[in-house]
């Protein structure tokens, strides 16, 4: 039987197949697990070869939501419910080590949700100390209580604090305060210089559509996972009258030999793009699109605005 469970650790990676891991990842498989440590142990090259490889599908954040479809030798096949796709209905599908993973708990009566609103926070015990625990941005745990500088919350590890300078609040995952799509291309700006990561979910490293999911995530919308599916979204805007493009604004890209989407990144006036880049560089970066090699490969512009995308 399907059993719903929460990622236990900073940053889950969801994998193609148990067989997908190289003898590099194993730091990127434990319970605790680095992020830092994982990224800094492997080259460019290594990194992008997640990518050639088809060895990665996306990742989850802590507390983040998954239905279990089984288990086996360590290693549960996963639907994580919160990332839309045309691959399952119900979520994005893929397999995660169990030792990465806590059975969640019947949820109770709620006080609300928490979304962290910076790069990355301390996650503290009751008693002020520090946990091992440092969250990425966008992690959203359910609230116990909020005094003037402290919000208890639950997490898989119990009750824990986080500073209320660090988040914002909600009713619910799908009441946060929403913002337009302007703002998501300006939160991106927060991550300048972050390492691309193939399939990166979290503040420790995105791809292209990782980083146009989170940014519109934090301004309170939720659109589809991966760029093909966020490419059908939205309204269609002309690719040949860019003086009506608009910040945030989201640039599809296609591969030239194939025609399919292979690239997005968001549209952020005077003719700039933000995005995640598989560049030389490999990271997120500001440029004139013109001078990129993506320009001759934008295929369609979609604007999102409030009532982007929900779960």
């Amino acid at each position: 039987m399907d059993s719903v469970w929460m990622c236990a650790v900073p940053v889950a990676t969801i994998w193609t197949s148990p067989e997908s891991i190289r003898e590099l990842d194993e730091s990127g498989i434990t319970n605790p697990m680095s992020m830092n440590r994982w990224i800094a142990a492997m080259t460019l090259e290594e990194r992008f070869a997640l990518c050639k490889e088809n060895s990665i599908q996306s990742q989850l954040i802590y507390g983040e939501p998954v239905i279990v479809k089984e288990i086996q030798n360590g290693w549960a096949k996963v639907i994580a419910v919160w990332q839309r796709s045309v691959k399952n209905r119900f979520g994005y599908p893929g397999w995660v080590p169990v030792q990465q993973l806590k059975e969640a708990e019947p949820v109770g009566e709620s006080n609300g949700v928490i979304r962290v609103d910076v790069s990355k926070c301390q996650l503290w015990n009751l008693d002020q100390t520090p946990t091992s625990i440092v969250l990425p941005f966008n992690t959203i745990l359910p609230k116990v209580e909020t005094t003037e500088e402290w919000v208890t919350v639950k997490t898989p590890d119990g009750k824990r604090l986080i500073r209320k300078q660090d988040v914002c609040e909600g009713s619910s995952i799908h009441h946060f305060e929403k913002y337009p799509a302007s703002k998501a291309a300006e939160r991106a700006v927060e991550f300048l210089d972050l390492p691309y990561f193939w399939g990166g979910m979290s503040s420790y490293g995105y791809d292209c559509s990782g980083l146009t999911y989170n940014m519109f995530k934090a301004c309170g919308h939720f659109i589809s996972r991966d760029a093909s599916d966020q490419a059908n979204e939205g309204i269609a805007i002309p690719i040949d009258s860019p003086d009506t493009w608009e910040r945030g604004d989201l640039l599809f890209f296609a591969d030239e030999s194939t025609g399919k989407i292979s690239h997005v990144g968001f549209y952020y006036g005077n003719g700039q793009m933000i995005h995640a880049t598989s560049s030389k560089k490999g990271a997120i970066e500001l440029r004139v699109l013109a001078e990129t090699h993506y320009a001759k490969k934008l295929s369609a512009v979609r604007r999102y605005d409030k009532g982007a995308g929900s779960l």
